[in-house]
């Protein structure tokens, strides 16, 4: 059976990869026996189709839906509801920000003398509040539903808005027009799908380039409070989760304490190859970003990663991680520009190549 591959934080890695030879580089912590011409699984690119771009338009369209306007047959509405029956809420018949369109028949219809679910919405207001009454089917999925009647409470957030050019207007800064928009939506797609790529080819060559290094005798004193640093992470979980620490590992990591140690000292080494060897490459090779160009980076972090500002992320992360990782980015793309993606092997696609 697999066991669990265990990860601190953002530090934790695992070595694959295919040796070469190629020139070295040497420092007191490290030797890199091959850096240019990394082997690494082939990355797929994503070809941005039109049923992405209307897809993504859609989307957009919902999120920034009407906040005026009645109800109609065939709009896509944005609402919050919460079910009860005999005046108790019951699972499942509460929701916030759900997407409905009226007439689709996604919710209970009609039965007998009570009205439809989605027709009862048609004519109310945005904004407005309201109570509306179903009964549920006699073969309904829930039998302790089935054949219910039941209140639900009702407030219309928003109904998507239509596309239309004055639309593109109000919330594009760069189209004017419905054809210029889907061009642009586009273009915001596949630049999206490039950057994933990106992503997936430094994090594969960042790997494979673990392969290629060889710590010195200097580099063990670091290992070792890498080890501890993790081992301290998992005991605190397990206090967290008011266990023994051996029972969290068979419990929760299934696994023994000497597999725990074999696969902390293995995690420990290979943090400290990849750390040192980033640091290594990015001195010799002029990598090493700019107090301008870490400071951009920290903000499309704090931007992707959805923190309230680069301050407050500093804070919660530190700022010495966050330059660990802005470096590991800097060299990563110079590790790309050479790498040699290959046929991903069946073997690889089953290895314990990610962590879990």
């Amino acid at each position: 059976m697999k066991k669990k591959l265990l990860v601190l934080a953002m530090t934790a890695c695992v070595a694959f990869g295919l040796a070469g030879c190629s020139g070295k580089l040497s420092d007191d912590y490290v030797t890199i026996n091959k850096y240019k011409g990394l082997e690494v699984d082939e990355v797929a690119k994503t070809e941005v189709t039109d049923d992405m771009v209307e897809s993504s338009i859609d989307t957009k369209l919902e999120e920034n839906g009407n906040t005026e306007g009645e109800v109609k047959d065939g709009d896509t509405v944005n609402l919050d509801f919460t079910g009860s029956v005999d005046g108790v809420e019951f699972d499942g018949g509460q929701a916030n920000g759900a997407s409905l369109e009226i007439g689709s028949g996604t919710f209970i219809g009609a039965n007998g003398d009570y009205k439809g679910f989605e027709e009862q919405l048609v004519g109310h207001k945005v904004g407005e509040e309201f109570t509306i009454t179903v009964k549920f089917p006699d073969d309904y999925s829930s039998t302790e539903l089935a054949g219910k009647v039941a209140d639900f409470k009702i407030k219309i957030n928003s109904i998507k808005a239509e596309l239309t050019d004055d639309w593109v207007k109000e919330n594009s800064d760069k189209s004017k027009t419905v054809a210029e928009y889907k061009k642009e939506v586009k273009k915001e797609l596949e630049a999206k799908a490039e950057e994933t790529q990106n992503y997936s080819l430094r994090s594969e060559v960042l790997t494979a380039l673990i392969d290629q290094v060889e710590l010195t005798d200097k580099a063990s004193s670091l290992v070792e409070d890498k080890e501890k640093e993790i081992k301290e992470y998992y005991q605190s979980q397990a206090t967290t989760y008011g266990v023994e620490f051996s029972e969290f590992l068979s419990s929760y990591l299934n696994m023994t304490e000497e597999e725990f140690d074999a696969q902390v000292k293995t995690v420990a080494e290979n943090t400290m190859k990849q750390e040192k060897a980033v640091e290594l490459l990015a001195d010799k090779k002029k990598l090493e970003p700019t107090d301008k160009e870490y400071e951009e980076a920290y903000q499309q972090y704090a931007d992707d990663y959805g923190y309230e500002s680069v301050d407050k992320m500093k804070e919660l992360v530190g700022e010495d991680t966050l330059k660990q990782l802005v470096r590991k980015d800097a060299v990563g793309d110079y590790l790309v520009k050479s790498c040699v993606q290959v046929e991903a092997s069946d073997t690889s696609s089953t290895s314990d190549s990610s962590s879990k």
